[in-house]
């Protein structure tokens, strides 16, 4: 074994033995929608003394903390994120309300001396003074808050068992002189006072106001800086208080501006879906490959399940959670694992039938060489994609960008190593040299052998295909404009619910009861024989409840399965930041393709990314289908997909025109195609298979995922050889680069003129080559 072979063959076993250790040891973080619970999203809001920076999100979140820790869920989680936001997970826990309650309260606590009773008309004299009602009613007006909520030490909620009054809260200050000095002061009034009590305010509400006991002498106080607020309290009621006045006052107000619940059959369901699915796509997938190329299709294979582990590993590794949408990024790095190993193969079959002698192990090598620009290129290009995603988006479609860019390295390494490897070693073995048939590489396949035999001329007139996809274009867009976009809450705010009945609700009649209730302007729809969504503007969590009445009453009972609130300023960021995202990745991807290839090259791909975006689109909005974060993910996919196939016929007509560059453009790029087509064919068919499972197996929540991929992937397989390429024609003879010459047969071509060879970005100056071989 050579040297280069030995390295190579040393840092995959470091990266399987590193992947199994860490696949072992450290767990991957599942998302609240694959596990179920409730998700929170806080921001922080500016006062009139305190702006909401990043300092005080700090100190707001260390308080969120003490009280999310009281709450008493299993393996809580609260992260800042950004500059003002504060994202609370809360596995397992499937009412939001009190938690919503409980961390959205200031609770800015305060204990005061009361100045005197006030009537309806007094206002506070002094700085600092107040006037509030009491438990009561009655009107106090309270002097400068003696001590605050940062001086408590303990608060706890209690049942007096000896007198039978019913729970209350003790409340212990950190320092006791400072309870002293209060209540020593309110005792030198006599009893009835009002002056004599003493006020603790709880966010501007004055929960209890006693009187000090009239066995305290005036100006000794009450010692040990403890006191209990009574009252007619349930024990929930005492407890929930207790936690406020412990966890402290928050730094600044918070506002909800996201809550997810996922119950926990959804989110069961999603996952033993999900693996299903990946298992009897990836399983037929390999059989598939497995049947195509024999001995290395098995080895691929293994590659394929080398990629799944390393993927694993690398989302553990970074501590990522692996929510619904991420799945998508590993749709895709599947398929870009599978392809470039596809494109390896395809390349030493080529090589195979073009040598005098050949044999699999110089075939492979050249494969190996051969794919390699085009391998580089499309990973190259979606790592951009994705780490732009990653930086600029926010919510799922950041998640999307760290599964993706997870992904498409561990394919790398998956297709450029492991597979390499293993290949090499195989064809390197005596019993496998005599029998070059068992290789899978020493024949050209059927898709090649009828192309090379027909020889079609795809690009004689390019204007046709360009004027196909035009028709498509027009008849899908006009879904936008006619039906409109159905875009989710993530996108408009609002709050989206879905409910299991216990039998079939009719859509029609549940739309009434909530209109009869209160919400008549609520969308109803049907999701299964038993599944109901009902989608809302902003409702309240008391509000929900009366929605959730309204439902099971007219179907027999009903569970929330899933809960989602988006405040209107996050749904306007959320779609914001998902644009100018998309919008940069499509721009980094257009730069870098003119550099490596040339100009007209990456403005075709570019071109057919937004033919696949508006299509899509197009048909989501003619079947009326929610544009929302899967989509989302989807449509990021399929825009990965479609770049993949445009740079690996791009590749080939570099690699031909190197050879020739004197050829027409139209001519060199129809040879391209021809000999890029059985690749395109077989990965496509591979990734078509975990698209149906996925499609079939995937269960509700990934039933739209899969449709818009499957629709994408066809879409995107088109424009990339059907778009790109006629375009890319069309544009270089624009520019004046070969329009209208005649090939070296003598045929003419469309436009008249002379062909010329150009020099630019990827041309290599060997042109020495009258031929091209491999067609």
């Amino acid at each position: 074994m050579k040297r280069p072979a030995r390295v190579r063959a040393l840092f995959a076993l470091v990266v399987i033995a590193a992947s199994v250790f860490i696949a072992v040891t450290v767990p991957v973080r599942l998302g609240l929608d694959l596990r179920g619970g409730t998700q929170i999203v806080l921001e922080t809001r500016s006062t009139e003394t305190v702006e909401a920076d990043g300092e005080a999100t700090d100190r707001t979140l260390e308080v969120l903390r003490g009280r999310v820790d009281a709450l008493g869920v299993a393996e809580p989680g609260i992260v800042r994120s950004g500059e003002n936001r504060i994202i609370v997970e809360l596995p397992g826990l499937q009412d939001p309300r009190q938690a919503a309650d409980v961390l959205g309260r200031t609770a800015q606590l305060s204990v005061h001396s009361v100045l005197g009773t006030a009537t309806g008309t007094d206002k506070p004299k002094d700085k600092g003074e107040r006037v509030l009602p009491d438990e009561s009613g009655e009107r106090l007006r309270l002097g400068a808050a003696a001590l605050t909520g940062q001086d408590v030490k303990d608060a706890e909620g209690r049942f007096d068992q000896q007198s039978g009054a019913g729970w209350h809260v003790t409340v212990d200050f950190e320092d006791g002189k400072g309870w002293a000095r209060l209540t020593g002061e309110a005792a030198c009034h006599p009893a009835g006072d009002p002056k004599r009590r003493v006020a603790i305010v709880l966010d501007d509400k004055i929960i209890s106001s006693p009187q000090v006991d009239p066995s305290v002498a005036c100006g000794a106080g009450i010692t040990g800086g403890s006191t209990q607020i009574t009252g007619s309290f349930t024990s929930d009621e005492a407890k929930e208080l207790a936690l406020l006045i412990k966890g402290g006052a928050l730094p600044v107000p918070v506002e909800t501006v996201e809550q997810r619940t996922v119950g926990p059959t959804l989110g069961a369901e999603a996952i033993e879906a999900s693996a299903w699915a990946a298992v009897v796509g990836t399983a037929l997938t390999a059989l598939f490959v497995i049947v195509v190329y024999r001995l290395m299709g098995v080895l691929a294979t293994l590659a394929l399940l080398c990629y799944g582990l390393i993927s694993y590993a690398g989302l553990a590794a970074l501590g990522a959670t692996l929510t619904l949408p991420g799945l998508a990024g590993f749709v895709l790095a599947i398929g870009m694992a599978v392809d470039a190993n596809v494109l390896v193969f395809e390349r030493a079959r080529e090589e195979y039938g073009k040598r005098n002698r050949p044999s699999s192990r110089s075939a492979l090598t050249a494969g190996f060489k051969g794919a390699f620009s085009a391998i580089a290129d499309s990973n190259v290009t979606t790592l951009i994609a994705a780490a732009l995603l990653f930086l600029l988006a926010s919510g799922p479609v950041k998640g999307f960008g760290v599964t993706l860019g997870i992904g498409v390295l561990a394919s790398m390494i998956s297709a450029l190593v492991i597979t390499r490897v293993l290949a090499e070693f195989a064809v390197a073995r005596r019993w496998v040299f005599r029998r070059p048939g068992l290789t899978g590489l020493a024949s050209i396949g059927r898709v090649r052998a009828y192309l090379t035999r027909r020889d079609p001329q795809l690009m004689r007139r390019p204007r046709r295909w360009l004027a196909v996809s035009a028709l498509v274009l027009v008849v899908t867009g006009a879904g936008i404009a006619v039906r409109g976009l159905n875009f989710g809450v993530e996108f408009t705010g609002g709050r989206l619910i879905e409910y299991s009945t216990a039998t079939a609700v009719d859509p029609d009649r549940a739309r009434q009861a909530l209109a009869d209730a209160g919400f008549p302007q609520a969308v109803v729809q049907s999701s299964g024989d038993d599944k109901l969504t009902v989608r809302t503007e902003e409702l309240t969590n008391a509000e929900a409840v009366e929605v959730a009445d309204a439902v099971a009453e007219v179907g027999g009972g009903a569970e929330k399965v899933r809960d989602e609130l988006i405040g209107p300023s996050l749904g306007d960021e959320l779609r914001r930041n998902a644009l100018i995202a998309l919008g940069l990745a499509l721009g980094a991807q257009l730069l870098y393709l003119a550099v490596r290839f040339r100009w007209m090259f990456g403005a075709g791909a570019v071109a057919a990314l937004a033919h696949d975006v508006v299509i899509l689109t197009g048909v989501f909005a003619w079947l009326g289908k929610p544009i929302d974060g899967v989509f989302l993910a989807a449509l990021l996919t399929v825009i990965g997909y479609s770049v993949n196939d445009s740079v690996v016929v791009f590749d080939r007509i570099r690699e031909l025109w190197r050879k020739d560059g004197k050829a027409p453009l139209a001519q060199v790029t129809n040879r391209a195609i021809l000999q890029t087509v059985p690749r395109t064919v077989n990965t496509g068919i591979g990734v078509l298979f975990i698209l149906a499972a996925l499609a079939v197996l995937g269960g509700d929540s990934l039933t739209d995922f899969a449709l818009a991929l499957l629709i994408g992937m066809l879409v995107g397989t088109y424009s990339s050889v059907l778009t790109a390429s006629p375009l890319a024609i069309e544009l270089d003879a624009y520019a004046g680069g070969s329009r209208g010459g005649k090939d070296r047969g003598g045929r003419g071509r469309d436009g008249g003129g002379p062909a010329r060879a150009r020099s630019g970005a990827g041309q290599a100056p060997d042109r020495a080559a009258a031929t091209s071989r491999g067609q």
